[in-house]
């Protein structure tokens, strides 16, 4: 079982170098340069997204579900919030950045994440194009024509907001390039919960109930 998994952790490897290469991520090389000017808001005010990458080459966008209507956010994303709070000390030293980003208004988030206890990042996309030219956002009207692009390919949504990853690399003369974005199932090697629940012998154990156990931390009654 143990030489198994390792076979697995090396295929794994091999696969992301490939992906690296055939998608420009190493470089920025055949990525697509972001030419839109995004404004956010985040705990010092407005920035754009160059400002993001915070003096680093990498940056790493999550695209946090949780949107001016609502009080608190997505329970699957703060699932997830949960197991990468933290990182960033570690991914600095690769040169690398991690934010999330959402619609609601940064007020909103700054209380939510105080709540949650996290220290990650996080930034306000407000009305801007940002979450819908990156597919993770969708208008009633796109969702009953039937237009909606998600997870590469057309089709509906699910929801008006989905989650999901996206990687930019800013080079020498503070150009910025997208990379990489993955959606939907694409996020389930970040879930580190599932990772841990594949190892004991019950597994995920979800039964009829799929992913719907999930609460937020202070949530839970037991």
């Amino acid at each position: 079982m143990a030489a198994g998994a390792e076979k697995t952790s090396h295929e794994r490897e091999a696969i992301s170098k490939t992906a690296r290469r055939l998608t420009g991520r190493a470089t920025g090389i055949a990525a697509s340069q972001v030419t839109k000017s995004y404004v956010f808001q985040g705990p010092h005010g407005e920035v754009n997204l160059a400002g993001l990458f915070e003096g680093r080459s990498q940056l790493i966008v999550y695209h946090f579900m949780f949107t001016a209507n609502q009080s608190a956010g997505c329970p699957h994303c703060s699932l997830r919030a949960d197991g990468f709070n933290g990182v960033n000390i570690h991914l600095n030293q690769r040169d690398v950045t991690m934010v999330a980003i959402s619609k609601a208004p940064y007020s909103k988030l700054a209380a939510y994440q105080k709540r949650m206890g996290w220290t990650f990042p996080w930034y306000s996309s407000g009305d801007t194009d940002f979450n819908f030219d990156y597919n993770v956002s969708f208008t009633p009207e796109a969702i009953a024509a039937g237009t909606t692009l998600f997870n590469f390919t057309k089709q509906d949504p699910g929801n008006p907001e989905r989650e999901g990853h996206s990687v930019f690399v800013k080079d020498d003369r503070d150009r910025v390039f997208h990379t990489y974005s993955c959606y939907s199932r694409g996020n389930e090697p970040f879930n580190i919960h599932y990772h841990y629940l594949d190892l004991v012998p019950k597994g995920r154990d979800e039964g009829s109930r799929g992913p719907y156990w999930v609460r937020r931390h202070d949530e839970y009654t037991s």
